[in-house]
C-alpha cells in the first residue's frame, strides 16, 4: 500500500503530470485536451534542452513511424474527400498527437516512473469505478442521472463511454492490483470492474474486457490444464454475474433482450441486435467499392452516408442527424480505415501493425513485460473481430494516440541514456525525489 501511495505521489509531483491529466480528465469532454497543451509546452522544452533526444531514444523513433502512417492515411484521403474542411481539419488535428507521444517517451524514464504512471491510471479508474457502482445502486453519480437502459457513471447519460473506456483501461487496474496484492488483488479488481462494465451496456465493452481477462489467466498459468481451469471459473463468474445483473437491474434486462434478438434468425432481429450496424457496414461496403484507393476521406463518413443509403435509412431519417448527414462512422475499424482512408490507408496501418509487432519482439523479454498492460490495452482496443468507435475521432483517436505513445515509452523506458537531460534541472530534481 506504501507503494502505491509512493508511486501515485510521484505520478501527481513529476513531469508525469500532463500525461497523466489527459486520462483523468477524460469523462469530461474535451478538458483532456489541456492535458494534451501541457504536453506539447513540456515536449518543446525538453527538445530545446536536448535537440538530439529524437535521434537518441528508440521509442520516439518508433513512435514518430508509427504515426506518420497513422496521420499519412488521414492526409493521403483529404486530397479529394466528400467534405474537405472536415478532413483538412482533422488531419491538422492529429498533429497534436504527435508531441503528446514525444513528451511520454521523454519524461517515462525508468522502470519506477513508468510503475508510478500505471499506478496513477489506476487510482482514476478506481474513482471511475466507486462512481459507477454509486449509479449502479442509487440512480445517481458525479455525472449525473443514469441513462434508461445503462448505467454512464462519471461520464454523463450523454457520453455513453464509461464501458469501453474502462474495458480498454483495464489492465492498468488489473496490473496494479495482481502486483501489490498477488492473486486474490486480482480477482477482487476483477468482479469490481465486472459489475460496471456490464451494466454500461456495451457489447464491445464486454467483448474487450473479456479478452483482457483472457490475457490476465493466460498470464497466470503455468499450464495449459491450469489455463482452462481459469477459463472455466471465469466463465462461471460471467454467467453468476449476468444472472444477478438480469435478476436485478432492469438496465441489463433491456440490453440483454436487446442483445437476444440476434437469436430470432432474421435479418431484422440482428439488425435490431446490432443496434442497426448491419445497415452500416452493408453501405459502407458500398463505400469502399466506390473509392477504393484513398476513402471517401477521413470523418467524411457522416457526409458520404446519404450517397450510398437507402432514402429511407434510418441513419439517415434520424433526427440526431444533421441535414444531409448519416450514419457518424463505420462502427468496425477495419471498415472505418477503408471506407475513410482507402487501400492505401489501410496499407499504411498494416505497415505500421507489423513495424510494432517487430519492435515488440525485438525489445526482449523484460521490455515485453514491462509492457504489458499498455500492450493488452491496445490489444483489446484494436481488435478486429467487434465493433468500434471512431478511431480518428477527437476523443477515441486521442485516447488511442496516448496508449500508442506510452507504449512506444513503456517498452524502451530502461534503455534512456544516461546525461540526456543533464541541462534539464527540474527533472533531475524530480528523479533524486
Amino acid at each position: 500500500m506504501t507503494f502505491a501511495t509512493d508511486s501515485l505521489k510521484t505520478a501527481l509531483h513529476s513531469p508525469l503530470l500532463p500525461f497523466w491529466l489527459v486520462i483523468a480528465l477524460l469523462p469530461f469532454g474535451r478538458s483532456s485536451e489541456f492535458g494534451t497543451f501541457l504536453c506539447l509546452v513540456g515536449a518543446v522544452l525538453l527538445l530545446v534542452r536536448a535537440p538530439q533526444a529524437c535521434r537518441e531514444l528508440p521509442g520516439a523513433r518508433l513512435l514518430l513511424w508509427l504515426l506518420a502512417a497513422y496521420i499519412a492515411a488521414a492526409l493521403i484521403s483529404a486530397f479529394d474527400s466528400l467534405a474537405p474542411g472536415k478532413s483538412w481539419g482533422t488531419v491538422a488535428a492529429l498533429l497534436r498527437y504527435l508531441p503528446l507521444g514525444l513528451y511520454a517517451c521523454l519524461v517515462i524514464r525508468g522502470e519506477r516512473r513508468l510503475q508510478a504512471l500505471y499506478v496513477a491510471v489506476a487510482c482514476v479508474l478506481a474513482w471511475w469505478v466507486l462512481d459507477a457502482w454509486t449509479q449502479a445502486l442509487t440512480g445517481w453519480s458525479l455525472g449525473g442521472h443514469a441513462e434508461a437502459e445503462r448505467i454512464s457513471g462519471i461520464f454523463g447519460a450523454h457520453n455513453l463511454k464509461l464501458g469501453p473506456t474502462l474495458a480498454v483501461l483495464s489492465p492498468f487496474a488489473l496490473w496494479t492490483a495482481r502486483r501489490h496484492w498477488g492473486p486474490p488483488g486480482l480477482v477482487v479488481a476483477f468482479l469490481l470492474l465486472l459489475g460496471p462494465v456490464l451494466l454500461a451496456g456495451s457489447r464491445a465493452a464486454w467483448l474487450c474486457y473479456a479478452l483482457v481477462a483472457l490475457a490476465f489467466a493466460w498470464r497466470e498459468a503455468a499450464s495449459w490444464r491450469r489455463f482452462a481451469l481459469y477459463c472455466a471459473l471465469g466463465a462461471v463468474t460471467l454467467v453468476l454475474a449476468g444472472g444477478i445483473a438480469w435478476r436485478t437491474s432492469t438496465r441489463f434486462e433491456a440490453r440483454m433482450e436487446r442483445t437476444l434478438d440476434a437469436l430470432h434468425g432474421t435479418h431484422h432481429g440482428l439488425d435490431e441486435a446490432l443496434t442497426g450496424r448491419l445497415d452500416i457496414w452493408r453501405d459502407s461496403v458500398k463505400m469502399v467499392a466506390a473509392h477504393p484507393w484513398n476513402g471517401v476521406g477521413v470523418r467524411a463518413f457522416r457526409y458520404a452516408y446519404p450517397h450510398f443509403a437507402p432514402a429511407n435509412d434510418h441513419f439517415v431519417v434520424a433526427e440526431s442527424c444533421g441535414e444531409g448527414e448519416g450514419a457518424c462512422h463505420a462502427h468496425q475499424v477495419v471498415l472505418e480505415i477503408l471506407t475513410e482512408t482507402g487501400g492505401i490507408g489501410l496499407a499504411l496501418w498494416l505497415a505500421a501493425v507489423v513495424l510494432a509487432r517487430r519492435a515488440w519482439r525485438c525489445a526482449g523479454a523484460a521490455a515485453r513485460e514491462r509492457a504489458f498492460p499498455v500492450t493488452l490495452a491496445l490489444g483489446v482496443m484494436l481488435f478486429p473481430l467487434n465493433t468500434h468507435l471512431a478511431f480518428y475521432s477527437a476523443w477515441w483517436g486521442l485516447l488511442f494516440a496516448w496508449l500508442l505513445g506510452l507504449w512506444c515509452s513503456s517498452l524502451f523506458a530502461a534503455g534512456i541514456p544516461a546525461g540526456l537531460f543533464e541541462e534539464a534541472p527540474p527533472l533531475e530534481h524530480h528523479d533524486a525525489a
